[in-house]
């Protein structure tokens, strides 16, 4: 090679080497989304909640000086799809956190395959399985939703509130699904309860109608472990074949789709939990006005708050440890969640980043809920018992479990 061609591929690695050290100061955060697929149902209004986050921050002056972006990838709700867009997030997109997934069985094999291994933080505002606490994630994963070993607690609060002492369950056969039946089963047994009979389902069949006959026992609730698309061809099934006439449902069927495609008059009196904020905070109802004066109604189903919630711990954790660079932001996020620190929440980003840069500690109180990531990236939380009431999702009451 020439003197003159030695000299412009230096130049041009230079070149190469500001232009990347420019980028590095933009944080870039990836949202695994399931924008098709049996979760398609919450993709979009996690999206919106991710975005309100985003544009709150810009507004007020961005992170370490630049406005960050939002890299949005569909993982289909399915592991490998999630996994192969996790991987292009961090490979192609260069993102230093990701927000995602929100079904545990895509979120626990991107942990595993792509977030420990490439040392990005991932945090996740919907899985809920218990075996992501124990995970080997190398401390890369979080998430800014209670475990599921709370919310069987909460379910069988409910379910006793409701006065069924006994109940069939089906269960989509994933870590959200299995986790989640035994906690249930746990928890609604030591009260005195009984489970009738329980059945795994593998999602996109045409008929569930084995599985039904298999648990029923013609007098006692369905308890429905599950997502809608499935979900809705499940409860049909159910109802055509006379197995059931009352059901249970967790998070995963809280969606105004099923109530939509079914008829209000076959899930009337249907009752089921979520994990759900006290909605008389400061954080809460600054995020419901946000939320509707940009997207309008907020919808009757979750996992928005804290899709929102993780967005501003990763945008923090940035300003905490002045770096975009994915092990800093990992070790700063629990830092900008200090209970001794300086209580602000969303809508306060400019004055948590002047109290951060000043080497102050601050305490993010989410819309959420509490955000304080335990040493497994866990997080505490209240449950919502909700019931269908004229077609609509009302809630009962907002409680934390009896453990």
């Amino acid at each position: 090679m020439s003197i003159n061609g030695k000299l412009a591929g230096a130049l041009g690695a230079l070149s190469l080497a500001v232009a990347a050290g420019g980028a590095q100061a933009e944080l870039k955060v990836g949202a695994l989304l399931p924008l098709t697929g049996d979760l398609q149902a919450y993709g979009e209004s996690s999206r919106n909640g991710i975005n309100l986050a985003a544009e709150e921050i810009n507004a007020a002056g961005g992170v370490l000086g630049e406005p960050m972006t939002i890299e949005i990838a569909d993982t289909q709700t399915e592991p490998q799809s999630g996994v192969d867009a996790a991987q292009r997030l961090v490979s192609v997109q260069g993102v230093s956190a990701i927000v995602g997934a929100l079904s545990s069985g895509v979120t626990i094999p991107v942990a595993s395959s792509v977030s420990a291994v490439e040392g990005v933080p991932q945090i996740s505002g919907a899985s809920t399985s218990p075996v992501m606490t124990d995970l080997d994630d190398n401390d890369f994963l979080f998430r800014t939703t209670p475990s599921d070993a709370f919310q069987g607690t909460a379910l069988a609060e409910v379910a006793g509130d409701e006065g069924m002492d006994s109940v069939a369950i089906m269960y989509i056969n994933n870590d959200y699904g299995e986790g989640l039946a035994d906690a249930f089963t746990d928890s609604f047994e030591a009260a005195g309860g009984e489970v009738v009979g329980t059945s795994a389902y593998e999602p996109g069949l045409a008929s569930y109608r084995g599985e039904l006959s298999q648990v029923s026992d013609g007098e006692s609730p369905l308890l429905l472990i599950g997502y809608p698309e499935n979900g809705q061809t499940i409860l049909r099934q159910a109802l055509e074949g006379g197995h059931f006439r009352d059901f249970l449902f967790t998070d995963g069927m809280k969606s105004p789709q099923i109530v939509e495609n079914l008829g209000a008059q076959y899930l009337n009196g249907s009752a089921g939990t979520v994990p759900q904020a006290r909605d008389d905070t400061d954080a809460a109802q600054h995020f419901t006005e946000a939320y509707e004066a940009s997207f309008g109604e907020l919808p009757p189903v979750p996992y928005i708050d804290t899709a929102y919630d993780a967005v501003y711990t990763i945008a923090l954790a940035a300003v905490a440890a002045d770096s975009t660079d994915p092990v800093a932001i990992r070790d700063h996020l629990r830092a900008v969640n200090d209970p001794d620190g300086e209580p602000v929440g969303p809508g306060d980003f400019a004055e948590a980043a002047e109290l951060l840069g000043n080497g102050q500690a601050v305490n993010y109180e989410g819309a959420s809920g509490s955000v304080n990531y335990d040493e497994n990236g866990d997080v505490a939380g209240t449950f919502a018992h909700w019931e269908i009431e004229d077609g609509e999702y009302v809630t009962v009451r907002v409680f934390e479990p009896s453990m």
